[in-house]
């Protein structure tokens, strides 16, 4: 399938865009069409081996508006960042026009025609009946600038009419026109009334005249209209700002000479310079220099992000300090910018689900509102009433009837809502994932990534000797240095956030499942697990036992420091959780939300980090398709669940899920999977994502009542049913007025998402991650006197093994003896070879081999 955007001239209430989804929904190959009344707009997805776009161009036409493909610029042209003029700024302007002819003419018409009721004068040569005729003509004189300005509303009218797809310009074009018609009507018979000399009848026929009614009802229309523009004009501003933020120059540097060119003129591969004060002008990655970025306008974030030599950086925020050189890794529509505007454009130009109950209606409410008006007639001339007192009754049913309230109740607030939520680094990419999003039941989080920071660091360093924390961490750094371990990226981390040097290492040798190590400064120095202190002989003593066991409860690596024989210390590294996950999943959870977090870490890990951040409950040791299924399982039982997660491993999950959301520091195919993404990699916009879906469904239910009890209300008033028991009946001119007040009032009420905030918890939390974790520096005194245990070298011939599998079954039954450490197995020699304590016999070998089913050949 094909998908193609278009634009839509013509339409101005949901009974057109009811129209246009049906003309092109008929023809052959269609898959989905959603028509947006906000944006004159309609996506289409279809077979191109069935239609083409020729065919959906032709099919709006044919029911009576115009259509062509959407043209879109890349972002890197420097146009596309001006604030020029898009269809409701042009809309504006035109009803802005309109509506000041109209208002020229009006003003003058409606003095004349009611003034000398509330005892205003009256120019001599329109007073008294004698100047009946010249009274009328002077009217209709003034009435007929307002419907030439007003013009395009009866040409749409009567095109649809005569369509049989009438839509509210049918109703207004039938109302006013009903209301001149009736005036030209009596304009003749105060003609042939003075003509046979009958002036009493020509005065009487001078009251009836309707041509201020017409004027007026057009002029309300024009007011309302132009309101209405106004306010779409608002509602589209979050893409107008973003536009505005594509950067226009940039300076690159070719042979060392620095030239300023467009933005849309770099190439992948170019080096430019940004300086302190200018806009980043492309994604790309700093090769040198360094500068802080305010990436504000893209994240939310309100701190400057310090960037160094390999750190990535973002086309449109801005360098607040220092000068970089930077790589450009992606231009025009591949910047990350371009993808935010891509994402918002298609948010706010899809329907929500929630929008079919308005296009139903509104297929059938011109129609069923036309019968209503000719039955209002027909039942109180039956009645006994004037023919000028049914026909204002039937002109009041046209013109208060409104389905442009129905047809914008829901895309002024999608669209609101879509541009709040990009200002706050929150990308919704379907109208239908702000609708779903407001119906979950339960959050599942992954836990790297997601709940942490997805980056080991270190967290605690225990010295045991007379070595302080720099000496060890220079050890610890320089031998992990040489290994490429994650684990050891932390501490090389730590190390040059302290600025301590690296020493050299010699002699490098890694143990597998024990650790690795190295000669410096003519010691042999050796970083590893528990083992490495087994391994040596050295007793460590029950306080540090009982820290490295604390410690590896609370979710850390703990690594053990040797040099020589001695234990110089004790470094503990962990994934840290986010400073504001905690704060994230409560608010979570106080919003009625269950939550559960699924990881392959293990068990231990997984519940520190649960009980941390009051996480309702855990599955660890999953893999990506036990994600997948554990929220099917749930789903099974009825829960709308959104996962949250950033790894690859995450996709199948983010896609099963009924939302999904990607952290924004993800991985591109997690990004792809999900239907919301959190640019800001913060939790507690998860949070506000949830929160702003609610509002904007709350605005969307308020706006569809009120455009429903309005016409359920005004339609029946118009028509006069109040007038047997009260006497009350209402005017065309009020009846329009209300109509153009209810489109403006649901327009209104959208906008006021704008003011949507964040939770003020959500300042708290901000400021929570200014402030990194200190690591926790102690010291433990090795026991005064030290036991050495001595250990020994044996191999072991055995017989049986024959696959992988048997010999894993070995070394796991070796393993499993106290005081045995660094078995290695060979398959091919049919042997292992194993450290062990003296303690260990040669029995006790034997034994555990013989268990597991194979057969000691000698020991030695």
């Amino acid at each position: 399938m094909e998908n193609k955007r278009f634009d839509i001239t013509g339409m101005t209430c949901s009974a057109c865009s009811s129209r246009v989804d049906k003309a092109v929904t008929a023809l052959d190959g269609i898959g989905e069409v959603s028509v947006n009344l906000l944006k004159n707009s309609m996506s289409v997805s279809f077979d191109p081996s069935i239609t083409g776009t020729q065919a959906i161009i032709d099919a709006v036409e044919k029911a009576g508006y115009g259509a062509t493909l959407h043209a879109t610029k890349p972002v890197g042209d420097t146009a596309a960042g001006r604030k020029t003029s898009d269809t409701a700024d042009t809309e504006k302007h035109a009803m802005q026009k309109r509506l000041i002819l109209s208002l020229l003419f009006t003003v003058p018409l409606f003095y004349i025609s009611m003034g000398h009721m509330a005892g205003l004068p009256l120019p001599g040569f329109l007073a008294g009946a004698e100047n009946a005729l010249v009274f009328a003509l002077t009217q209709f004189l003034l009435t007929l600038p307002v419907l030439i300005a007003n013009g395009a509303c009866f040409a749409k009218g009567i095109r649809t009419l005569i369509a049989r797809a009438p839509n509210m310009d049918s109703l207004i074009a039938i109302g006013s026109g009903a209301a001149v018609l009736s005036g030209i009507a009596s304009l003749y018979g105060m003609a042939h009334a003075l003509g046979h000399g009958d002036t009493a009848r020509a005065a009487v026929l001078a009251g009836n005249l309707y041509f201020e009614s017409a004027a007026t009802i057009l002029t309300l229309i024009a007011l309302g209209r132009y309101l209405e523009a106004r306010a779409k004009g608002k509602t589209s501003e979050a893409i107008t700002r973003l536009l505005a933020l594509a950067p226009k120059t940039a300076r690159r540097i070719d042979n060392g000479t620095e030239t300023i060119i467009p933005a849309e003129q770099v190439a992948v591969g170019d080096i430019l310079a940004v300086k302190a004060g200018d806009t980043v002008p492309v994604d790309g990655i700093i090769t040198e220099g360094a500068g802080y970025l305010d990436e504000s306008t893209l994240t939310g974030e309100s701190i400057p992000a310090e960037k160094q030599p390999g750190d990535k950086v973002t086309g449109a925020t801005i360098n607040r300090s220092g000068h970089f050189l930077m790589r450009a890794t992606h231009v025009g529509d591949d910047t990350a910018l371009a993808q935010i505007i891509r994402l918002v454009d298609e948010a706010t130009s899809s329907k929500a689900p929630v929008a079919r109950l308005a296009d139903t209606v509104s297929g059938y409410f011109v129609p069923v509102v036309i019968g209503i008006a000719i039955l209002t007639a027909a039942v109180w001339l039956w009645l006994g009433q004037s023919v000028a007192f049914a026909l204002s009754a039937s002109i009041a049913v046209l013109v208060i009837s409104c389905p442009c309230a129905l047809g914008l109740a829901t895309p002024t607030a999608i669209m609101v809502g879509a541009g709040r939520g990009a200002a706050a680094g929150i990308l919704y990419k379907t109208a239908e994932a702000i609708e779903t999003t407001q119906t979950i039941t339960t959050v599942i989080l992954d836990k790297t990534g997601t709940v942490t920071e997805g980056k080991p660091a270190v967290t605690d360093i225990i010295l045991t000797s007379d070595m302080d924390e720099t000496a060890l961490l220079s050890v610890a750094a320089s031998l992990e240095n040489l290994s490429g371990h994650p684990l050891g990226q932390a501490i090389i981390d730590e190390a040059k956030k302290r600025g301590i040097a690296f020493s050299l290492v010699t002699g490098y040798t890694q143990t597998p499942g024990q650790g690795i190590g190295g000669t410096i400064g003519g010691r042999y120095c050796q970083i590893g697990n528990r083992r490495l202190p087994d391994t040596l002989g050295i007793t460590t003593g029950e306080p540090i036992d009982h820290t490295a066991r604390t410690l590896a409860e609370q979710g850390k690596t703990v690594l053990y420091i040797t040099r020589g024989d001695a234990l110089c210390g004790l470094i503990a590294v962990a994934d840290t959780i986010r400073p504001t996950s905690a704060s994230a999943v409560a608010e979570l959870k106080n919003m009625g939300l269950d939550t559960l977090m699924l990881t392959g870490d293990n068990p231990i890990t997984a519940e520190a980090v649960r009980r941390a951040t009051g996480i309702d409950d855990v599955q660890a040791e999953v893999l990506p398709q036990d994600k997948e299924n554990a929220i099917r399982a749930l789903q099974a039982k009825g829960k709308r669940v959104a996962m949250i997660g950033d790894g690859i491993n995450d996709a199948p999950a983010l896609a099963r899920a009924d939302i999904g959301i990607a952290i924004g520091a993800g991985t591109d195919i997690a990004i792809e999977s999900a239907d919301i993404v959190l640019m800001r990699s913060d939790l507690t916009d998860a949070v506000t994502a949830i929160r702003l879906s609610r509002a904007v469904m709350k605005t969307i239910r308020q706006n569809l009542f009120w455009a429903f009890f309005y016409n359920l209300i005004g339609i029946p008033v118009a028509a006069g049913i109040l007038y047997p028991f009260t006497g009350i009946t209402l005017n065309p001119m009020i009846a329009a007025a209300a109509m153009s007040f209810s489109s403006v009032t649901v327009v209104a009420n959208a906008l006021r998402l704008r003011f949507f905030r964040p939770s003020a918890t959500a300042d708290i939390m901000q400021s929570a991650t200014d402030t990194p974790a200190a690591v926790k520096i102690f010291r433990i005194p090795l026991p005064a006197t030290i036991e050495r245990k001595h250990t020994m070298q044996k191999t072991i011939g055995i017989q049986g093994m024959n696959c992988n599998h048997c010999a894993a079954s070995v070394e796991k039954a070796l393993k499993a003896i106290p005081g045995v450490s660094a078995v290695t197995v060979d398959l091919a020699g049919k042997s292992a070879t194993l450290t062990a304590q003296a303690s260990v016999t040669d029995q006790a070998l034997t034994g555990a081999i013989t268990e597991a089913g194979f057969e000691v050949t000698g020991i030695r």
